[in-house]
């Protein structure tokens, strides 16, 4: 039985797949549950229009994502922190602290998205945050913590 796939379903596939299952499994499980459609003509003939519209669209975002992304790696942050003798941060710094000064930057970056080596930052010193901008497109923004 050939049917489309309303919803990602894991080990199985993904949103608008043309797949084929037994028949059981199609019309006791995914059709009852509204995970998939049966793959009749009309249907097939929507999923391609909107396969089509969808990857238009996709490819606006990651064009979109490559452009920050440049824009991103061209920066240099600073972190001021308050800091001992030692060198070490009273506290830490982690992806919020990023995220405010990207926003002083005049980057609006979502702070859930920010990636930083071992969640937070306890020393003075120089370090690169991974953004994770679409799927496969990544940036790295350098920036230095600092005592005040």
């Amino acid at each position: 039985m050939e049917i489309i796939l309303k919803k990602d379903v894991p080990n199985l596939g993904y949103k608008n797949d043309l797949i084929t299952v037994k028949n059981g499994y199609g019309r006791n499980y995914l059709i009852p549950k509204s995970m998939a459609i049966i793959a009749s003509e009309t249907n097939k003939k929507i999923r391609a229009e909107e396969v089509k519209q969808k990857t238009h669209k996709e490819e606006k975002l990651v064009k979109e994502a490559e452009e920050l992304c440049k824009a991103l790696e061209m920066i240099a942050l600073r972190i001021p922190a308050k800091s001992g003798t030692s060198g070490k941060i009273f506290g830490s710094v982690n992806a919020l602290q990023i995220a405010d000064a990207l926003k002083k930057e005049k980057f609006e970056i979502n702070r859930k998205i920010i990636e930083v080596d071992g969640d937070s930052i306890k020393e003075l010193g120089n370090y690169t945050a991974k953004i994770k901008l679409y799927k496969d497109i990544h940036a790295e923004v350098k920036f230095e913590v600092f005592g005040e």
